[in-house]
């Protein structure tokens, strides 16, 4: 029903403004009865960062900034939601306009700059569901004008860890100047000391919060290299792979290829998988990946998993294919693993990294 009704709708909505048709978007599956989607295939259960995912197909950071819908995406068939970017302070990002459709390229261009409604604000808002389920991680971001941003993510994780099912330590976008510096291996490593101690401490005791790293698809080799290093030394749970770039492919069409920000959707995919699978190489199987940046389509989802994504994560897909496209990439990855003769799609995680990291396999 939804499927069709986005068909529908979709002429309409794309003739409105890109940023207001998100926010309609957001509204609606906050004020509208969440749906009860059908249970999961057994075999897209997926283990990672010591939770267990009904499905490996999430919403990814951006949609939901300030967790306003996140029993409405999950209603969607979400295997998990994350929300956010968070930052401490409130702050309203970068001037309009900001978001641009691609059509032509299925993409999507957005120079936001982490507006967000705050720190306290989503931590009221996830307190106020607590028991409905679903697994929910946050995104955490530091404020534009932040004297100390590494003690912005520290100040995060105190504060929401105990609310969230996992966090996102994001150094990676490309909308707040200076914030992709983080990401030197130097700076992370204090970045990421900070942000375990306080998330030790939010834990009391008890068990800590997975913490994750989502990084920029636009490092070299180099730079990747130390960031696993860090990651795998200071004991994170996960990473992310990728976050937007700030590259431009010469294949692109659209007359908005030219606005600054970060580019998403399908010119994103084939980058950023492989250095999904640079990276799943480097981490040696010390924690599990998600696979994040073009991923429209089951057989996408698939090469995720393949490069070394134990869960993927979409967003800029549906603004063109809308929410049916969650159930079509839950029923291809089902297909996948049963013509696989496995019982679960997890024995695929990483099959063709070292050939997908060489560019071949996609």
């Amino acid at each position: 029903m939804l499927a069709s009704l986005f068909h529908l709708a979709r002429p309409l909505i794309h003739r409105m403004d890109a940023e207001k048709a998100h926010r309609m978007t957001v509204m609606a599956l906050a004020s509208a009865p969440a749906l009860k989607p059908a249970a999961d295939d057994p075999v897209l259960t997926s283990e990672a960062f010591g939770l267990s995912f009904p499905n490996p197909v999430g919403l990814a950071a951006g949609f939901d900034k300030h967790a306003e819908a996140i029993d409405g995406a999950l209603g969607l068939g979400f295997g998990f939601v994350e929300v956010g970017g968070v930052t401490p302070l409130p702050q309203p990002g970068n001037p309009q306009p900001r978001v641009f459709r691609l059509a032509e390229d299925a993409a999507v261009i957005n120079r936001y700059g982490l507006n967000s409604e705050g720190m306290e604000a989503v931590a009221r808002r996830l307190a106020a569901r607590r028991g409905r389920g679903g697994l929910v991680g946050v995104n955490l971001g530091a404020n534009k004008d932040s004297a100390d941003r590494e003690q912005d993510y520290a100040v995060l994780a105190r504060r929401l860890a105990p609310l969230a099912d996992f966090l996102t330590v994001n150094v990676s976008s490309p909308n707040t100047p200076g914030l992709r510096n983080l990401q030197a291996e130097s700076a992370l490593d204090d970045l990421l000391a900070r942000t375990l101690a306080a998330r030790d401490e939010a834990a009391a005791g008890g068990a800590p919060t997975p913490v994750l790293l989502k990084i920029a698809p636009d490092l070299t080799l180099p730079e990747l290299d130390g960031m696993v290093a860090v990651a795998r030394r200071r004991g994170l749970d996960g990473m992310i792979v990728s976050n937007t770039t700030v590259a431009r492919p010469a294949t692109l069409r659209s007359a908005a290829r030219t606005e600054t920000g970060g580019l998403s959707g399908k010119p994103l995919f084939a980058a950023s998988t492989q250095v999904l699978a640079e990276t799943f190489l480097r981490v040696e199987g010390q924690f599990p990946l998600i696979g994040v940046g073009g991923v429209d389509s089951a057989e996408a989802a698939f090469a995720k998993i393949r490069a070394g994504a134990t869960l993927v994560q979409l967003y800029s897909a549906l603004v063109y294919k809308g929410p049916g496209l969650v159930r079509e990439i839950k029923a291809g990855l089902a297909s996948q693993a049963r013509r696989a003769g496995l019982p679960r799609l997890t024995a695929l995680i990483g099959r063709d990294a070292a050939a997908i990291a060489r560019g071949e396999g996609l």
